[in-house]
């Protein structure tokens, strides 16, 4: 991971883009949301625009986050380096994105499927702590909701952070209902048992 991320920052610290403009509380509108997300099903469209499948090919469960395991999982995470601003990777993934806007996220999540394709069942934006907060704006909400705040407890067996410095995440179920809430982290409805990564 740290190598093919390595080069990945590289790339975009050299293109200078790094996210949008930040805003503060936003609502969105579900249904048009899912409608203009729609053409992401198709992967190959999310890599025609930037996207890049997790380099570390990880599928997220709670579980594997030390987490219970009736939360469910997250899927495989397509990240968009410009528009999360990624600058390095060592010893943590860090950027500076303060990119916001639900119509363009800058991440798309995938669950595994038996026949080796995958079904696009949410998306996220994610802003760094630091950069976020050298705005001025306020803690970052959606429909209501703040951003889950993540940062690793060193204390812990676990990486609450997955691998990122401080940052907020959203995330919202538009293609796989959740049972525990469309902007919850996980969804007991979601798994990774037909990941054949790592």
């Amino acid at each position: 991971m740290s190598k093919t991320m390595s080069v990945v920052a590289s790339l975009f610290m050299v293109s200078g883009v790094f996210g949008g403009a930040p805003a503060g509380a936003e609502d969105v509108d579900l249904d048009a949301l899912r409608v203009a997300m729609e053409k992401y099903k198709d992967v190959n469209v999310a890599l025609a625009e930037g996207y890049i499948r997790d380099p570390a090919d990880h599928c997220v469960s709670a579980e594997s986050e030390g987490l219970p395991a009736a939360w469910g999982s997250m899927g495989i995470h397509y990240i968009h380096p410009q528009r999360l601003g990624i600058t390095g990777t060592e010893p943590r993934v860090n950027g500076v994105g303060t990119h916001t806007d639900w119509m363009s996220p800058s991440i798309l999540i995938y669950e595994p499927q038996a026949d080796g394709t995958l079904a696009l069942v949410a998306i996220e934006n994610l802003v760094w702590q630091k950069a976020w907060k050298a705005t001025g704006q306020p803690h970052p909400r959606v429909n209501g909701r703040a951003w889950d705040a993540m940062a690793d407890d060193p204390a812990t067996a676990a990486d609450e952070a997955h691998g990122f410095e401080p940052h907020f995440d959203q995330h919202i179920w538009l293609f796989r209902d959740n049972p525990s809430g469309a902007l919850m982290p996980f969804n007991p409805d979601v798994s990774c048992a037909h990941h054949r990564g790592s």
